[in-house]
């Protein structure tokens, strides 16, 4: 890396600062700690609270969120680091009263049993079908690998996910 390719690091803190965060489309100007993360702000700070904290340590998918078109969890992103990127989270899905189509695939093939895992599952097949709108069955299993169902919900979650790429395809064809 050259010497003008470098970015100057700016330290923030201690104490709370100003962060211009971008979520589902509305910009929010909050003051947070440096340390904090995205999870804890979406929910304590915004009151987005669909975005779930479960294990708090990144191994189960609930928190999943898509940042600048990269699905990541939540629970493990600082949300300082997230000024000047696009996050969206289960509440941006729907629209105008709305539900995406991936949210209406999991509620009509019961792609669900306790629900915890739900709003990161459905991200993810957001995420997924963003990137290939006619995944295979094997291709969703890789899609929504990094979210863990406790209810072992799985067979539906994958149906959920096929239907939901037909359901986008119907959309968009009318």
């Amino acid at each position: 890396m050259s010497v003008s390719e470098r970015r100057e690091t700016v330290l923030k803190g201690p104490g709370k600062v100003p962060v211009a965060l971008r979520v589902n489309g509305v910009d929010y100007r909050i003051d947070i700690e440096p340390r904090a993360f995205l999870l804890d702000v979406l929910r304590d700070e915004l009151s987005l609270t669909g975005t779930k904290k479960v294990c708090d340590n990144g191994q189960c998918g609930a928190c999943s969120v898509i940042i600048d078109d990269k699905l990541v969890y939540s629970c493990l992103t600082l949300a300082i680091e997230c000024e000047g990127k696009e996050i969206r989270t289960i509440e941006g899905l729907s629209a105008g009263g709305q539900s995406d189509p991936v949210q209406q695939a999991f509620i009509q093939e019961d792609g669900y049993q306790c629900g915890f895992c739900t709003p990161g599952q459905v991200m993810a097949v957001t995420h997924l079908l963003e990137h290939n709108p006619e995944p295979t069955l094997d291709e969703v299993k890789r899609g929504v690998s990094g979210n863990l169902c406790r209810c072992g919900a799985y067979p539906k979650i994958f149906e959920a996910a096929l239907a939901a790429a037909d359901l986008k395809r119907k959309v968009k064809h009318g």
